[in-house]
């Protein structure tokens, strides 16, 4: 077939490597295709699994693009065809569904285990980059793509989902070029009937070679009110990295233009505050309740911050139901009255923030498509962009624990991304150059096929 009339150009920002999906109006065969570029290089095409329309053929493939380049499907390759591509590596966790070498992420999989452990998470566990091999995720407690509230935020008593339930993993595509994953699972109930029996989904694209992944979050309707506010179908959306206690995986945060953010974490405060209370107050309490006491006994600002959350969780049942409202709900007072003081006034930044010398190592900015979080003397940085803005985030590098967090919430855990909306999240050596990697996350290749 080397006289195909298949030829596609492809334009985009300069990048060494970008996926480009491209539609043929005819039903083509064979999982792997060769294409050629007019400088004779050779591309290999994966032919995806779910076609949209059965008279024509979409395949997607990795190129080395600059300005712009023309290329020609020339022909199948055989089954036995030895391609460079994604590969599977020998997974570290039990509950892992699989470990990736993407040809510059290797990373891990889960489904979670719902023993309510940090280590009970679902989503991507450990992650690095192959040139630097450093696990931003090394304890296995944390992890990458949680989504939280509204559906645990303590102050409705509710639960973890990434600790707390399981997922089932679909694979949608997967090849030398594209993996595609869905996520699958159903949140387990809290104390709010309208939160009641909600399920979710994640699609989480991964192509070989490229320093950027994407995913979806999709959610059942749902309407309610948190920090006061009527919150219909947003979502909170967390990344956690850990670098060990005294050390930081991240350590500024920036947005283009510079930063709008109000420090310090109220709520923080008064929930760390309720669960000194609560352990210490002169009741006779249960197995599960003791087993939380032992392990935030001593130093409480370097606990892990999910057993605070765990400790008023209706899941747990560590506590009352009755105590879990009575409890929160002062939380909850207390918290919405000091977010709203004047003594915690917007800042204005030119520049990057660094978080670890303000208020609880936390701040909230306001919004934005595109944000980084970056290692100022090792250049390290994760760089994310959301197909619509979030209303608002919570940023986290707290030294004293090693915990760093992006996530898509404003105070009092109030939710603020949109269900639906996609997130690619880049990560390299792109602290001097991450704006130009977020402009490249939010602008596609330009494919015309003739």
């Amino acid at each position: 077939m080397s006289d195909s009339p298949f030829r596609t150009q492809t334009t985009a920002l300069p990048l060494s490597l970008t996926r480009d999906k491209f539609t043929i109006d005819e039903t083509l065969d064979g999982k792997l295709w060769r294409a050629r570029t007019d400088t004779g290089a050779e591309l290999v095409c994966q032919r995806l699994d779910r076609q949209d329309d059965p008279t024509r053929t979409t395949f997607i493939t990795v190129a080395s693009l600059d300005t712009g380049l023309t290329f020609t499907l020339e022909g199948p390759l055989g089954e036995d065809a030895q391609v460079r591509g994604i590969t599977t590596l020998a997974p570290r966790e039990p509950d892992a569904f699989t470990r990736l070498d993407t040809g510059y992420f290797d990373l891990e999989m889960c489904t979670g285990t719902a023993q309510g452990e940090g280590s009970s998470k679902w989503g991507i566990r450990h992650f690095s980059s192959t040139s630097e091999g450093v696990d931003l995720l090394p304890s296995g407690n944390n992890a990458i793509g949680g989504f939280y509230g509204p559906f645990f935020t303590p102050e409705n008593g509710l639960i973890n989902p990434p600790e707390h339930t399981t997922v089932a993993i679909e694979v949608l595509e997967w090849g030398p070029i594209l993996v595609t994953l869905r996520m699958t699972g159903v949140i387990p109930d809290g104390l709010l009937d309208e939160l009641k029996g909600k399920h979710f989904s994640i699609e989480w694209r991964f192509t070989y070679g490229t320093p950027w992944f994407s995913r979806r979050y999709l959610v059942d309707p749902f309407e309610t009110v948190i920090n006061g506010r009527s919150v219909v179908n947003k979502i909170t959306v967390g990344d956690e990295f850990e670098g060990g206690q005294g050390e930081l995986v991240f350590d500024r945060f920036d947005t283009p233009g510079g930063t709008r953010y109000r420090d310090g974490d109220p709520y923080a405060a008064q929930l760390a505050e309720m669960v000194t209370r609560t352990l210490n107050a002169p009741v006779d309490r249960n197995q599960k309740f003791h087993a939380f006491r032992d392990a935030l006994r001593g130093d409480i600002e370097s606990a892990h911050w999910d057993l605070y959350w765990r400790l008023f969780c209706a899941w747990e049942q560590a506590i009352p139901d009755s105590e879990i409202r009575e409890r929160l709900g002062d939380v909850r007072t207390a918290s919405h009255r000091l977010a709203d003081l004047p003594d915690r006034p917007w800042m204005i930044s030119s520049g990057p923030v660094d978080i670890q010398h303000l208020g609880h190592e936390t701040i909230f900015p306001g919004a934005a498509q595109k944000t980084v979080e970056y290692h100022s003397e090792l250049g390290r940085a994760m760089v994310w962009w959301t197909s619509q803005p979030s209303g608002q985030f919570q940023i986290v590098q707290r030294r004293q624990s090693g915990w760093v967090n992006w996530g898509t919430n404003g105070e009092n855990e109030c939710p603020e991304l949109p269900v639906g909306v996609l997130i690619k999240t880049a990560y390299g050596q792109y602290a001097s150059t991450w704006e130009n990697m977020a402009d490249q996350l939010e602008t596609p290749p330009q494919v015309t096929v003739g």
